[in-house]
């Protein structure tokens, strides 16, 4: 059955969606091949048989589903003789609290610090639609917004402590091996790393150790797009 994933580009085919890479990795992660489809921002009409307006869309055969976690969960569901991603229902359970707190606290954390890097590595298409809709998050321009991530950085680095923690005491988030709880968090640092220089983690950082880690799981599956060593 082919497997079709829809995912955001920006200029030079930047492939930077956090949500697009977690069905990336959890792809490798169950051995599943499928074919890649670059979307703008504005692209809205070659998404539009998903009946909603943002990637990423997964289409399994006949079946069309859209949102990372949604995804994710049909692909253990529809195809249970791959490796699990979650393993059982407490563990997709767990992995919803890391969901939440990704896209509340950590890509709001990161977003300041790369906002102008991803508006410069955007297509020129999607320039203004990125201004109309992102700027009123912020009080200033994108790039006095991230003129203090120097600054700025600190509060991310500190709201890791809880990965530092349990990097301390098992190999990856979910434990002895990678499972979607990882790739839900990878996405975020994937996210920067596809259109920024700038280095949110230290090199000391078992964070960072952790990151290169699953980047190089499944044949290095985190590398297979252009991104930048930061």
């Amino acid at each position: 059955m082919s497997l079709t994933l829809y995912e955001l580009t920006g200029k030079d085919d930047r492939r930077f969606s956090p949500y697009c890479w977690r069905i990336r990795m959890a792809l490798a992660h169950k051995g599943l091949a499928a074919d890649f489809v670059a979307v703008h921002f504005t692209d809205k009409d070659t998404i539009a048989f998903s009946g909603q307006g943002k990637v990423p869309v997964l289409v399994d055969g006949a079946t069309t589903v859209s949102d990372s976690f949604e995804i994710a969960c049909h692909l253990d569901d529809n195809h249970a003789d791959r490796p699990a991603l979650f393993g059982n229902e407490i563990a997709r359970g767990e992995a919803r609290l890391i969901n939440h707190w990704t896209n509340s606290v950590l890509h709001a954390l990161i977003q300041p610090l790369v906002i102008d890097d991803i508006y410069q590595h955007l297509a020129e298409a999607d320039r203004a639609y990125f201004l109309e809709t992102r700027s009123p998050r912020f009080d200033r321009p994108f790039d006095q917004v991230q003129a203090r991530r120097e600054t700025d950085v600190v509060a991310l680095r500190s709201a890791l402590t809880p990965l530092r923690l349990t990097l301390a005491e098992q190999p990856y988030l979910a434990g002895g091996t990678p499972a979607f709880a990882d790739y839900i968090v990878l996405g975020a640092f994937q996210w920067a790393r596809s259109i920024s220089p700038f280095k949110l983690l230290e090199d000391d950082d078992p964070v960072r150790a952790w990151r290169d880690r699953v980047l190089s799981a499944f044949g290095r599956a985190g590398y297979a797009t252009t991104a930048y060593d930061a």
